[in-house]
């Protein structure tokens, strides 16, 4: 992901977004989460985690900010 923010350009490696959302499975969780990241502007991201509960799951999103070899932001801040 390319960013052009300041602060974004300040973030070493990757962002990592928690929370819980209703479903009723896992790959249901995993969609839910990628739409989400795809709709705060991060497209490319991993989901690292999920636990089902009750109603939902709790699911980690992963985007990468700056990838190895990338030209990486904070060396020009």
């Amino acid at each position: 992901m390319k960013s052009t923010s300041k602060v974004m350009d300040r973030v070493i490696d990757a962002l990592d977004v928690e929370t819980f959302v209703a479903c009723s499975s896992e790959d249901e969780a995993k969609r839910i989460a990628r739409e989400m990241m795809a709709g705060m502007g991060m497209p490319e991201c991993d989901v690292v985690f999920v636990e089902m509960a009750g109603s939902g799951a709790r699911i980690r999103a992963r985007c990468y900010i700056h990838r190895s070899g990338d030209s990486y932001g904070w060396l020009g801040v």
